[in-house]
């Protein structure tokens, strides 16, 4: 019931001696995460919290605790670095919390993890979790999740975190929940993850969550329309967002047509997506959804 991350999950956090990583860890830890190593250059040697080993690098922590996921909590102008460190040294998927990365950072990472195994989930992104497998890599809050059959894809983490407490409070479970991040650049895109989600057997229907900027969305109701197979339930933001203002995440800016809205949501809907009308809506129109589909 889950894609990407789950109780095979080995988890470690670069960064783990930080406030921010120190904090998150516990959290993913408390939640059931399999965390087996953190990575901070210069504490090598050294216990967190008494029970994690801390590592100068990601590759002896690999070697030592066979990690196979990173969660990263680097300051923005090291974190490219702490990226590449950990596809070098064989990771599987990689988390990347921290914000603010240059556009020209993640031009070189991008590249240069072209052909290469590692799947990146951000920057600028909340993680990912899938309740059923009790696994959160990332800084969202457990305890509004429940295990079920509804996948979440969103640019936003606010709004993962607001479709998810609608979810639940319907009783309506997720299989699993991915914050691809809000930036220009990143490493995983709508389609990426709906292509999961069309082979997962346990999700049924997938909440799509983007916002103004770039073609994203556009991107996805094209697969929706020629390949996924399952409802859609999508919700688009930033309708009254004028041109040429960012409104948050440094990639939800309006710079064409096709970034605006109601371009977005036209797309969606003309690729057979139930278009929800407010972030309010997200859990009732996903009920809908679910009933017309049984």
């Amino acid at each position: 019931m889950s894609i990407i991350v789950d109780s095979n999950t080995r988890l470690l956090v670069q960064g783990i001696t930080g406030r921010e990583g120190s904090f998150h860890a516990m959290r993913c830890m408390e939640y059931g995460t399999n965390l087996v190593a953190g990575v901070t250059p210069g504490r090598g040697g050294s216990v967190w919290e008494e029970k994690v080993p801390v590592f100068n690098t990601v590759k002896q922590a690999v070697e030592d605790t066979g990690a196979n996921t990173a969660l990263i909590f680097v300051p923005a102008p090291f974190a490219a670095d702490a990226i590449l460190e950990s596809t070098d040294a064989g990771i599987a998927t990689i988390a990347c919390i921290t914000e603010g990365l240059p556009v020209l950072d993640m031009v070189k990472v991008i590249r240069y993890m072209e052909g290469r195994p590692t799947r990146l989930i951000g920057p600028n992104c909340p993680g990912l979790i899938s309740p059923g497998e009790n696994c959160k890599v990332g800084i969202m809050p457990g305890n509004i999740h429940m295990s079920g059959r509804v996948g979440v894809v969103s640019r936003s983490g606010t709004l993962t975190y607001e479709a998810v407490n609608q979810l639940t409070n319907l009783g309506i479970g997720q299989s699993s929940c991915v914050g691809i991040g809000g930036d220009p650049l990143g490493g995983t895109s709508f389609v990426d993850v709906l292509k999961l989600f069309q082979e997962d057997k346990d999700t049924d229907a997938v909440v799509l969550i983007g916002e103004i900027g770039g073609t994203k969305e556009q991107e996805a109701a094209d697969y929706i329309k020629n390949h996924f197979n399952k409802p859609v339930i999508s919700l688009v933001v930033g309708s009254t967002a004028p041109p040429g203002r960012r409104m948050g995440h440094a990639g939800a800016i309006i710079t064409g047509t096709a970034a605006r809205a109601e371009e977005k949501v036209k797309a969606l809907s003309n690729a057979g997506a139930y278009i929800v009308p407010s972030p309010a809506d997200i859990g009732i129109t996903t009920k809908k959804a679910l009933e017309n589909s049984q």
